[in-house]
């Protein structure tokens, strides 16, 4: 999995090195609910990624590779300078009905197979416990009206150290309609093997090791260079299966120079070589 689109570099599906051999799930960053200005919509998500990334690519990419699919990853950090939070809809069935369409419009305009959930930052002063919390409710009840629907066939979310608490209730709620963890490691700040993989158990307990990606951030925070690759070694080692990688990003890989998309090759051989690959 790959998040792409997010940081306004004007990059395109077909520079990715896509091996065939291997499930590639591209996350269009972002599908956000407010207007150009960041005022919400109560659950009206328009498209806000680069430009580049059109309806007639995502159709030609997915043509071209059928092993591909692609998700529209919901909110973000921010849109422009306005950072974005999720905020408890006053009335939830409207939010989940104006999201659910909303999302199906997107999905069928871009041909999309799911949607990522990326909402990180959540108002303070707020028990995960609390009646009023509805993130976990509108946005689990939102994945399987689009599941149960055939709208998307795919559900990822991508919690990090500071929203594990909703995320880990919208898990523990709706586990059967998820199908990825894309947790961001990186914000972690680990930097060896040996503390990824100690990070990966504490997050396995959270989210279940089987739905659980590694990641790995380009040019970032965390664990860097081949000893992300060493990481991935040692936790199948340790009796990990390493169902995946998630990367972000694509827009950092073709904007470095050099040999572009080194972590994505890598990536894929590594999972394909991977004896534990189910």
């Amino acid at each position: 999995m790959e998040y792409i689109g997010a940081t306004g570099v004007p990059v395109k599906f077909y520079t990715v090195p896509i091996d065939q051999g291997i499930d590639f799930h591209f996350i269009l960053g972002f599908a956000i609910d407010a207007s150009p200005e960041g005022d919400s919509q109560n659950g009206v998500f328009s498209p806000y990624w680069v430009s580049t990334l059109t309806q007639t690519s995502v159709a030609q990419i997915k043509s071209r590779y059928p092993n591909v699919k692609a998700l529209a990853s919901l909110s973000g950090w921010s849109l422009g300078d306005t950072v974005l939070r999720w905020y408890d809809p006053e009335d939830p069935n409207l939010w989940i009905t104006n999201a659910f369409t909303s999302l199906k419009s997107i999905v069928e305009d871009y041909h999309l197979d799911g949607i990522d959930i990326d909402y990180e930052n959540f108002p303070k002063r707020r028990r995960r416990s609390s009646p009023n919390s509805t993130f976990a409710y509108c946005i689990g009840e939102l994945i399987s009206l689009l599941k149960n629907q055939s709208v998307i066939s795919v559900a990822t979310i991508a919690p990090f150290y500071t929203t594990v608490g909703p995320y880990m209730d919208l898990y523990g709620r709706y586990e059967e309609v998820i199908d990825f963890v894309n947790y961001q490691f990186y914000t972690d700040r680990v930097r060896s093997a040996r503390g990824y993989l100690d990070t990966f158990r504490v997050r396995s307990m959270q989210f279940g090791a089987e739905k659980l990606l590694p990641s790995y951030e380009v040019k970032g925070r965390g664990i860097q260079g081949e000893a992300f690759f060493d990481a991935l070694r040692l936790l199948e080692k340790s009796g990990f299966s390493v169902n995946g990688v998630m990367i972000f990003s694509a827009d950092a890989s073709v904007d470095g120079g050099g040999d572009d998309y080194y972590y994505e090759k890598k990536s894929q051989a590594f999972l394909l070589n991977s004896t534990t690959l189910v």
